[in-house]
């Protein structure tokens, strides 16, 4: 799975183009959220396919910003404290998380800055149940 970085225009109905060109060239979203900052539209989109994205979104002259491989991590809902308890460990060994979201099956998804760290913690979280 790919997160996907976009700059979108802060104007009714670029959401709207966004979408219209994913759905045009076969591509679904997974999860993921748009926000303005400054005056500037900013979305984080998760692809199972990021370059698909990536091609679909620059066709249409929408600018992506990045693409990155994401750790997809569940999370026991109904225990307090889930996610003090993974970020924490994710900060004790150095790992930065950049973005944090959920998808549509209630995962949570972290762009992190040391991919192969986060993996680690996050193999380590899974194994130990927490």
């Amino acid at each position: 799975m790919y997160d996907v970085t976009i700059r979108l225009e802060n104007r009714p109905g670029a959401l709207a183009d966004m979408g219209e060109a994913l759905g045009d060239a076969g591509v679904s979203i997974e999860g993921g959220g748009a926000f303005v900052v400054n005056g500037t539209g900013h979305a984080h989109f998760l692809f199972e396919d990021g370059e698909a994205a990536r091609r679909a979104l620059e066709a249409a002259g929408i600018e992506v910003l990045a693409v990155q491989k994401v750790l997809v991590q569940k999370l026991k809902q109904d225990v307090p404290g889930q996610l003090g308890k993974l970020t924490r460990l994710m900060a004790e060994a150095g790992v930065n998380i950049e973005v944090l979201y959920s998808d549509h099956y209630n995962q949570l998804i972290l762009v992190v800055d040391d991919f192969d760290k986060g993996q680690r913690v996050s193999q380590q979280w899974t194994e130990a149940a927490y």
